[in-house]
């Protein structure tokens, strides 16, 4: 980190869906926080005053629209016209978790596509980039139009597992359905190691049902990736089903710990020894369990507005943020 960051038109702000986060990127950045108020009126309104002048200046907002998901977008939009109205220069939405991404496409008749609602709603309040990490689906950036800058936590993931000699033919990564494949890959690559998938049916949404797995699991470390966990019932079925076929332990990894419902106790449960997930949601102390890692996203964002703001190309990230092995 530089000392203090040389352009002081680069402000940051943070509501209040995850400060920790926010204090870490503006730390590896060399800014202090900007000063802004969050609170409500008594009926539930949400209010905002930004606390110092932003005229001309390009402004990043940290923001993850976890639970409670309602009021944390609503804070953004308020926010992104609070600096529309204030003359920001640039108004650039950091946002480690984007919610309502699982509604990405039509999957039966009569539903809503709000991943697409969500991208309108930031788009029309007046954005003009994005910074996000791990959508739920990669072509959700094509659903904004505005820049949208998607970092990858799998490199970040992957070091947890290095610096524990985890990896190599030893090791197998496995998606727990088809759609992560992709991102199980990328992690395989890493890790120098095979991959394997598990073939799943879903009855009706949050209940996952285990097939069989394609790819061999026997006598090996199982390394379990997916995007967000939330009630944790894919992962802890497949963890299972992963024992059952001679997998000598499981771990499991994801970026965001939406962790809710049962969730915990499903994760206390389970065959799996931990479950390493990113700061990109904040994890109330009722769910630090001992199973649960948490690694910082804080570098990796903070470097990524540095290069945003240096006009420089932000892709480099993905392997400087990996040690290899």
């Amino acid at each position: 980190m530089s000392e203090h960051y040389s352009d002081p038109k680069l402000k940051i702000f943070a509501l209040s869906s995850n400060k920790p986060l926010a204090e870490k990127i503006a730390k590896d950045v060399g800014v202090e926080l900007g000063k802004v108020s969050v609170n409500k009126f008594s009926d539930g309104e949400i209010r905002i005053n930004i606390e110092e002048s932003i005229r001309g200046d390009h402004v990043y907002v940290v923001q993850s629209t976890s639970a409670p998901t309602n009021d944390h977008l609503m804070e953004v939009l308020i926010m992104i016209d609070a600096l529309k109205r204030a003359s920001a220069k640039t108004i650039n939405i950091v946002m480690p978790y984007y919610g309502y991404a699982r509604q990405d496409r039509k999957a039966r008749s009569r539903e809503p596509i709000t991943a697409k609602l969500v991208a309108n709603m930031i788009t029309q309040a007046g954005a003009d980039r994005m910074l996000t990490l791990d959508l739920h689906a990669s072509q959700i950036q094509g659903f904004f139009d505005i820049p949208v800058d998607h970092l990858l936590g799998a490199s970040l993931l992957a070091n947890w597992f290095i610096d524990r000699d985890l990896g190599g033919e030893n090791t197998v990564v496995v998606s727990p359905d088809h759609g992560g494949v992709t991102r199980a890959r990328k992690l395989a690559e890493f890790l120098k190691s095979p991959i394997a998938i598990i073939d799943k049916r879903r009855p009706k949404a949050n209940v996952a049902e285990v097939m069989n797995i394609v790819g061999n699991v026997e006598g090996k470390t199982a390394v379990l990736i997916d995007d967000l966990i939330d009630t944790a019932g894919t992962i802890t079925l497949a963890a299972n089903a992963l024992i059952e076929k001679g997998a000598k332990e499981v771990y499991a990894c994801g970026t965001h710990p939406v962790f809710s419902g049962p969730a915990m106790e499903r994760l206390e449960a389970s065959p799996i020894k931990n479950m390493v997930v990113t700061d990109s949601i904040v994890l109330p102390d009722d769910k630090k369990i001992d199973k649960v890692v948490q690694v910082s996203v804080g570098e990796l964002m903070g470097h990524a507005i540095k290069r945003i703001h240096e006009n420089r190309s932000v892709s480099p990230l993905f392997e400087e943020q990996f040690k290899g092995q």
